[in-house]
């Protein structure tokens, strides 16, 4: 009887035993090679070159070339222009000549030149810039039924997707790099005027590349190439591509005819939950952002948020930085409407938040101050949501701020973004207020004000 079962059970293990790999010679061209050629022919023809030319004031020395001289008075000298020349890549985005690159591609360009794959050249002139995001859009000038890279949901990207790089490096022409994506939401590196959220390839991608693609293996954009991470000035492996969601945000603005981009106001100021925080907070892992403020004319606070909540998602997508929060409500516009998950005391809450432009009320009332005063050429604008997102101020700054200082007023120190607070030890809270303050006979002058968050005092004497 045990004969028996020990036979049995011979004959279960050897028949739940794996098989042996079969060896063979590869039967067709498919199994020979892999090649990506079809996403390449598919693709290239809507990635372009670009060529911009801008003139920029360089100063002359007589000093120049002496030893000793030249360094003591290296500021001295009248100025005089100078054509630069810059390379960059951009992207066919409408069959009737519209084209998305980097902004800093063609900043300040007098003259733009975009050649195609096949050597058909145009002019081109920027209709959309938007330095924050560090895009650009630019109509070619006389194009038509010009091959298009369709967009793909960025949301969908997922990190081990094979992406290939398109673009032109070094100016030696056309290439192509192929990666995998390595790592979503990157929002720790400075692009632009601020920080910003990209997705991050191993794809080389090197100087020339930027405002060139980053397509998928269908051929679809998933990126516009921004920036590498560097030491040495060429590629290392890490290279950043601002998402497709954002960039087709961008493009449709343009086509609806606005010339800079209007992203949504969120009015609140936040961070990201740390460890230690989400111990504080009783979280089980750290996740969400914390709002710390919030302007009174938020869209959160309107919806019902407060000081304390923490964002977790938007629209069901995590969000774990205000940078990837600022993503989400640009990708998705003024007018629309975000679901928030976000937790008060550890309890979850769900909120609509309607997304909106910051109010330009109450009106600025632009002034500048003439001459005869001893801050002539200051030009001021009073405090309101649109001026806070404009200039950058604290969420609670009001009052006046400077927009504008030449002439007498900036010999005396001012600076565009200064919040004025008193002038002479008048308190200055309106337009009004300012100028009449700005306009008093005095030899001895003091200006309150607030710099980059610091308090600040400007002494002079005329």
């Amino acid at each position: 009887m045990t004969v028996i079962r020990l036979a049995v059970l011979l004959v279960a293990l050897t028949a739940a035993a794996p098989l042996p790999a079969e060896t063979r010679p590869p039967v067709s061209q498919s199994e020979i090679s892999l090649s990506f050629a079809p996403v390449v022919k598919a693709a290239a023809p809507a990635v372009v070159n670009i060529y911009a030319t801008r003139v920029v004031e360089s100063r002359i020395s007589p000093f120049a070339g002496d030893p000793f001289f030249d360094r003591l008075f290296r500021d001295f000298g009248a100025t005089r222009p100078e054509v630069q020349n810059s390379l960059g890549s951009g992207v066919i985005v409408s069959a009737d000549g519209l084209v998305v690159s980097n902004y800093h591609v063609v900043d300040a360009a007098t003259e733009i030149t975009v050649v195609l794959q096949d050597r058909r050249e145009y002019r081109a002139e920027v209709i959309l810039a938007d330095k924050v995001n560090d895009l650009a859009v630019l109509r070619l000038d006389g194009a038509d039924r010009l091959p298009v890279l369709p967009f793909r949901d960025s949301d969908g990207v997922e990190v081990g997707d094979l992406v290939l790089a398109i673009g032109n490096p070094f100016g030696i022409g056309q290439t192509v790099s192929m990666g995998i994506i390595s790592a979503l939401a990157r929002s720790s590196i400075s692009v632009g005027d601020g920080h910003g959220y990209f997705l991050q390839t191993d794809a080389a991608i090197n100087p020339g590349n930027s405002g060139g693609a980053l397509v998928d293996a269908a051929g679809q954009l998933v990126g516009i190439n921004t920036a590498i991470l560097t030491q040495s000035g060429g590629s290392n492996g890490v290279g950043f591509a601002i998402p497709s969601n954002l960039v087709r945000a961008v493009v449709a603005q343009a086509q609806a005819g606005a010339t800079r981009f209007q992203r949504p106001w969120a009015g609140v100021s936040g961070q990201g939950v740390d460890g230690g925080m989400a111990e504080s907070l009783g979280l089980p892992v750290p996740e969400g952002v914390i709002f710390s403020e919030l302007h009174p004319e938020s869209p959160f606070a309107t919806a019902g948020l407060r000081p304390g909540d923490v964002v977790v998602r938007l629209d069901g997508v995590p969000v774990n930085s205000p940078a990837e929060m600022i993503f989400r409500m640009s990708a998705r516009g003024v007018g629309a409407t975000l679901e928030v998950d976000y937790l008060r005391d550890g309890a979850p809450q769900v909120a609509s938040v309607s997304l909106i432009a910051p109010p330009d009320t109450p009106a600025r009332d632009t002034r500048r101050i003439g001459a005869g005063s001893a801050l002539a050429g200051l030009q001021i604008a009073r405090i309101n949501p649109a001026v806070i997102a404009e200039y950058d101020l604290p969420l609670q700054a009001e009052g006046v701020v400077v927009t504008g200082a030449e002439d007498w007023a900036a010999q005396a120190g001012l600076r565009v973004g200064d919040v004025l607070l008193a002038i002479n030890g008048a308190r200055v809270m309106t337009p009004d207020d300012t100028e009449r303050a700005a306009t008093e006979r005095s030899r001895n002058w003091a200006i309150d004000l607030i710099r980059q968050g610091q308090p600040l005092r400007l002494r002079f004497r005329i």
